[in-house]
């Protein structure tokens, strides 16, 4: 994907409609391990805690949570970023609070 695509998603995750920022961060989820870098870059680990924290539907904060985990997963600049950004106590939230799939994502 090439940067204006992944800046797309990153902005519709930060002010779209309620299912676009759902199914932009589901894409973002499926992103390959050689563009983690590209998602952090382009500003996308705040909006993605945010929609974990203050996600509107179960679904926000699940593809949310996948995306992050994804983004942190082989990456330690991006676990770093993930902690500073916040995303600590909402991803634990949702292991304590969320649905089944929150609960396994999240963890």
């Amino acid at each position: 994907a090439e940067a204006g695509g992944i800046e797309s998603l990153v902005a519709l995750v930060r002010k779209g409609t309620a299912w676009e920022r759902e199914v932009a961060a589901e894409v973002l989820e499926t992103f390959p391990r050689n563009k983690q870098e590209a998602i952090a870059e382009a500003g996308g680990i705040m909006p993605l805690v945010v929609l974990v924290r203050h996600g509107t539907t179960a679904g926000q904060k699940e593809q949310a949570a996948a995306a992050l985990r994804n983004l942190a997963r082989y990456n330690s600049n991006n676990q770093v970023a993930i902690a500073e950004a916040g995303g600590i106590v909402p991803l634990v939230a949702l292991v304590g609070e969320g649905t089944a799939e929150q609960k396994r994502i999240a963890a």
